[in-house]
């Protein structure tokens, strides 16, 4: 069966077919899914969908490009929405440097709060970090995040770098981006990641992988990702969709 580690089956984009595309999904070899929230708003449809669909798992948690709408009151509120029996970790968080806003200070208070919210209700984390590793490591060590445990969403550095995650003992998320023909350096990230530390995700509706890149993504187009990463680590695709499927439920405690 597969685990699909990181969705967004609340986004619009889903709007039309959302409950029938989910209900599909058990039929088709996908036995587990956990949604992410990514602002307020989002982490609340994320509890509505976990208490609908029994296959369906919630991370709590607030995006670093939507930190601006955090304070006090409502991160009290976020607070209280992680403590719900299906939410499985507080995600996503972290720093995206690709936007010049929300600030990086203000990327920074926030990540280190959800960070800390993590560690106070023993939850793992879903770390989104884009264009900014030197700060998420540093952070990362500074909150000795690796006594509080997660993963490392959507993969995009290099192999030197999946290494000091490793070495915290984080998991790395590896989705449709595998498959385009100028991931190289996530190509080669893969090569050296055990599999023992892989995760997979779609990021949907995000970043779907070939051939289907550019267009609408969803758990069904996870077996090209299995394929990919087989191919690179010279394994049956069996064997990638078994000790993944094992590895998430470590990662989220399931």
């Amino acid at each position: 069966m597969i685990f699909d580690t990181h969705t967004h089956y609340d986004d619009e984009a889903f709007e039309e077919d959302r409950d029938a595309l989910i209900s599909s999904l058990s039929a088709k070899n996908v036995g587990l899914v956990v949604n992410i929230g990514a602002s307020l708003s989002s982490c609340r449809e994320t509890l509505r969908m976990a208490e609908k669909y029994p296959f369906v798992y919630g991370a709590i948690g607030v995006h670093p490009s939507e930190t601006a709408e955090l304070n006090e009151d409502n991160f009290s509120q976020l607070s209280e929405m992680v403590k719900h029996e299906k939410c499985v970790a507080v995600g996503e968080i972290g720093l995206d440097y690709y936007w010049p806003e929300p600030d990086r200070e203000t990327q920074k208070l926030w990540f280190k709060r959800q960070l800390g919210l993590a560690r106070e209700l023993n939850l793992p984390v879903v770390i989104h970090s884009r264009d900014a590793a030197n700060d998420t490591i540093t952070i990362m060590k500074d909150m000795h995040a690796e006594e509080i445990g997660g993963v490392i969403h959507c993969f995009s550095y290099t192999r030197e770098t999946a290494e000091i995650f490793l070495k915290m003992g984080f998991y790395i998320g590896i989705g449709g981006v595998v498959t385009f023909k100028n991931a190289r350096k996530i190509k080669e990230a893969v090569e050296e990641i055990p599999l023992e530390r892989i995760v997979l995700e779609t990021d949907c509706p995000y970043l779907a992988p070939v051939p289907f890149r550019g267009k609408r993504n969803s758990s069904l187009n996870i077996p090209y990702v299995i394929e990919e990463i087989a191919r690179i680590k010279q394994v049956s695709p069996n064997e990638i969709e078994e000790i993944t499927w094992e590895n998430a439920h470590r990662l989220y405690r399931i």
